[in-house]
């Protein structure tokens, strides 16, 4: 029977991405709200990254030394320097820029595909191994179809509103819109979020790469958000050539920046970098889903976002698609694990053999 402390390190890594969706739900959340309230979302991603970097420093030099951190080669700074294009100035610009023209429980249920890009790209990719006949591997194809299912369900059908508690009452909307114009915003801005969801995937498929040969996660996290913060202020500086954008106050975008750069820059890439050494970039954004739900009830309280009947439907399937890719690298896991210490005890040679190797005389006891 596992002790207190074998169960503490196998629930670590499910409790920290549990963690990381309901932060990252509140970014969706207040992002939105700030981003419709006027804030320049080329500005909001500077702000950002240089909050995340000045976060996480201190740290980084803290806790890895030198001995710690290895040594920056040009082929690491170019990983870096492409990790932070693909996240921090590719991934959260087009988000924002969708979400702005769509919703946050919309963006929120689109990104639920990111599994699946994540799943699929690893495969490619060789990081993946897929043993059709193996029940693990196909819980894990199976899985991603049916949050990939889940997530159309509730972006092609809306249906009637759902009442909860909190919305009765209140007047609904179609989030939709009617008009023609309003229809091309939305589509514009389901591109813009398929898009960043494809950056996001690229970015932890690099990311698990990177830290094959730069593993001091503090350190990798505090240079991609550095060089993320330089690389949206130039993209910042050509789109937004007013310095009114740039001026903010002590008020709800000061908070989001704040909030999206600790919770969803430096503490997110740490955590998910932690995770993923053990258990791979497929397991990182299984739980992706999650935050969907989170969102869409958030959304519907703060932010007065309908919920339809299409949402709850859909996000009953995502729950069954995520717990089967979520078992099947599970499997996986505890199969790897298996193998290794078959491997340590082969390593080992007998008592016997290694005594003789060595020279060395066992003395035998004969009893009667």
């Amino acid at each position: 029977m596992a002790g207190p402390k074998q169960v503490l390190n196998i629930v670590k890594p499910y409790l920290a991405m549990i963690f990381l969706q309901f932060g990252y739900a509140g970014m969706y959340v207040i992002s939105v709200a700030s981003l419709k309230q006027g804030m320049n979302h080329y500005v909001l991603v500077v702000y950002r990254n240089i909050v995340a970097a000045a976060v996480m420093a201190p740290f980084a030099l803290w806790f890895e030394s030198k001995k710690v951190r290895p040594k920056m080669t040009l082929r690491i700074f170019l990983k870096i320097m492409a990790l932070a294009l693909l996240e921090p100035v590719l991934d959260q610009n087009l988000y924002y820029m969708g979400a702005k023209a769509t919703s946050a429980s919309f963006a929120a249920a689109l990104y639920n595909i990111l599994p699946a890009i994540t799943f699929i790209l690893a495969v490619v990719l060789r990081m993946e191994k897929i043993k059709i006949k193996s029940l693990r591997s196909q819980a894990k194809v199976v899985g991603t179809f049916v949050t990939v299912a889940g997530a159309l369900l509730m972006i092609l059908y809306k249906g009637p509103v759902v009442e909860f508690v909190w919305t009765k009452g209140r007047p609904h909307h179609n989030e939709n819109g009617g008009s023609p114009d309003e229809s091309s915003h939305w589509l514009m801005g389901t591109i813009l979020l398929l898009i960043s969801c494809l950056c996001w995937a690229c970015f932890f498929i690099l990311q698990a790469n990177t830290l094959r040969s730069y593993p001091a996660e503090l350190s990798l996290t505090t240079l991609i958000c550095s060089m993320g913060a330089v690389e949206s202020s130039a993209i910042a500086l050509v789109m937004e050539r007013s310095m009114q954008p740039w001026i903010i106050g002590w008020d709800a975008r000061l908070f989001t920046a704040v909030y999206s750069g600790v919770v969803c820059s430096g503490i997110a890439y740490y955590v998910q970098g932690i995770v993923m050494k053990e258990r791979g970039p497929v397991f990182v954004t299984a739980f992706n889903p999650m935050c969907m739900i989170i969102v869409a009830v958030m959304g519907s309280i703060i932010l007065a976002e309908d919920i339809t009947l299409g949402t709850v439907i859909g996000a009953a399937i995502i729950v069954i698609g995520l717990y089967s890719l979520i078992w099947g690298k599970s499997r996986d896991h505890l199969n790897q694990s298996e193998e290794n210490d078959e491997k340590n005890s082969g390593m080992k040679l007998p008592i016997a053999a290694t005594a003789a190797a060595a020279g060395v005389e066992i003395p035998v006891v004969i009893t009667n």
